[in-house]
């Protein structure tokens, strides 16, 4: 289960995840070894010309009394000493102590031009100074800026932008536009997908760890074009049948929307195979449903090969969503779609206070000029591609790496311990993650079962910060 993956504030039970825990004991005596020896042993972090200011501020017993305290119990942390992050700059991050840590999870695909780019930074800053928040019912030339710049990354008649202030949100404004649209309320979504955790998003979420027992009306989940797992391999066409039977079967015959995400990044860093797109969009346009492209993770060069993940798959949505990335860390998420399909909101009144605040959209369209005039998407693919090898070659030396998978810096590295079986390697994960972090790389986690590394560092990853991240990788598992 992934909560088996993060470590509550609350104390822990016994049984159900003991097991995990008491490996995860295990390697951190081991990591905090591995840091008492001589660091030349060690792969070292590659050299970066910036050291951050002394930090004064609360230690981590202190935050974490607060975070107790005063914060929901559902908040989970990683590892088993909580890292503070109080500093970034780029692809890294440095603790309360001034160690620095190599970035490779990005804020969970959030941070895309680096932590702090000093080009995002002035524009909020010079934002901020000039006016903060107004509001939609006045004009404002940062919302109109940013929206004609999305407009020119997207392709046919996708030039109509909705903001938000996240993923969710926009999900499930794009849910409530395709319903809207088309008269019907049936949505299919994929199983093992995420798309938010509000009442029509969590619907579309398909996985139990995320949802809660609550209404959820409406929403089919189609089999996963699961190219590891999945009953039918790589063959995406096959799998799209399943979408038409549930037209047939468990709708009128006509649907509302397909949602998908063109590489399912809470689910594991999992690719939809080949062919299952177009396929499944040709069923959806016969059942009078619109296709929506839920691009919060993969998009923003983060795939390499294109500006956006639905490229990869030769097909053009009615729909796209997107947030993370958007923002390089600023909250904000958007809605994209034709004019006609746009019209329907006003049929009634659609507001949103802070969609298309002046900072946060300043900040956006700094992010997309940063991208294009560091060519971040070019070495997305470019470093990518050399990290996949790479870590395709570790894939030889250790069975316990059953799967890597992905694009460009968005890739995925599944441990099973058993190949043949795919049995989730839960409790040698924790370990590997622990140990990770004591040799100076962060690293995310996902899956269903929490047994998938999810890579997705800043954009401007190098090569050296490949090489290490794969040395450290391969010294954590070399001590299970």
């Amino acid at each position: 289960m992934q909560r088996a993956v993060f470590r509550r504030l609350s104390p822990l039970r016994p049984g159900k995840y003991a097991s995990s825990f008491s490996g995860l004991a295990a390697a951190t005596t081991e990591a905090e070894a591995l840091h008492g020896k001589n660091n030349a042993t060690l792969p070292k972090l590659p050299p970066f010309d910036y050291s951050p200011p002394p930090y004064n501020g609360p230690r981590t017993a202190e935050i974490l009394r607060k975070r107790s305290e005063f914060l929901s119990p559902s908040l989970f942390h990683l590892y088993k000493n909580p890292l503070n992050v109080v500093d970034g700059k780029m692809q890294y991050l440095f603790d309360e102590d001034g160690r620095r840590y190599l970035d490779a999870f990005g804020g969970i695909a959030t941070v895309c031009c680096g932590h702090c780019h000093p080009e995002v930074v002035d524009v909020i800053v010079n934002q901020i100074k000039r006016i903060q928040h107004s509001t939609v019912l006045y004009l404002n030339h940062a919302i109109a800026d940013f929206a004609e710049a999305l407009a020119s990354k997207m392709p046919g008649d996708l030039k109509v932008v909705f903001f938000t202030n996240s993923g969710t949100e926009a999900n499930e404004l794009a849910l409530m536009i395709a319903r809207l649209y088309t008269g019907c309320h049936d949505i299919i979504s994929i199983r093992n997908a995420y798309h938010g955790n509000a009442a029509g998003t969590m619907g579309a979420t398909a996985q139990s760890i995320w949802k809660y027992n609550v209404v959820q009306s409406g929403v089919h989940h189609a089999l996963n074009p699961d190219q590891y797992r999945g009953v039918f391999g790589s063959e995406g066409e096959k799998y799209a049948k399943d979408v038409q039977e549930i037209i047939d079967f468990g709708t009128s015959g006509q649907i509302a929307a397909f949602i998908s995400e063109a590489i399912q990044g809470v689910g594991g860093i999992m690719e939809l195979a080949p062919g299952y797109l177009p396929a499944v969009y040709k069923i959806v346009k016969k059942a009078g449903g619109l296709c929506i492209a839920d691009e919060v993770q993969s998009g923003f060069g983060r795939t390499g090969s294109h500006f956006w993940g639905f490229e990869d798959h030769g097909v053009i949505p009615d729909i796209v969503t997107m947030a993370k990335g958007i923002g390089n860390g600023i909250p904000i998420g958007a809605v994209v779609t034709t004019p006609q399909i746009a019209e329907v909101l006003t049929r009634g009144n659609y507001f949103n206070t802070f969609g298309g605040n002046p900072v946060c959209t300043a900040a956006g369209h700094a992010v997309v000029r940063v991208i294009e005039k560091e060519k971040l998407q070019e070495n997305a693919f470019v470093v990518g591609s050399y990290l996949k090898d790479r870590l395709k070659e570790l894939q030889q030396k250790h069975e316990i790496i059953g799967d890597v998978r992905g694009r460009g810096l968005m890739l995925g590295v599944e441990l099973v311990t058993d190949r043949q079986e795919k049995t989730p390697a839960k409790a040698e994960i924790l370990q590997i993650l622990d140990l990770m972090k004591e040799m100076g790389v962060l690293i995310g986690k996902g899956g269903y079962y929490g047994n998938v590394f999810r890579i997705t560092p800043p954009l401007c990853f190098t090569k050296e910060d490949a090489d290490f991240l794969v040395d450290v990788m391969d010294i954590a598992i070399s001590k299970l």
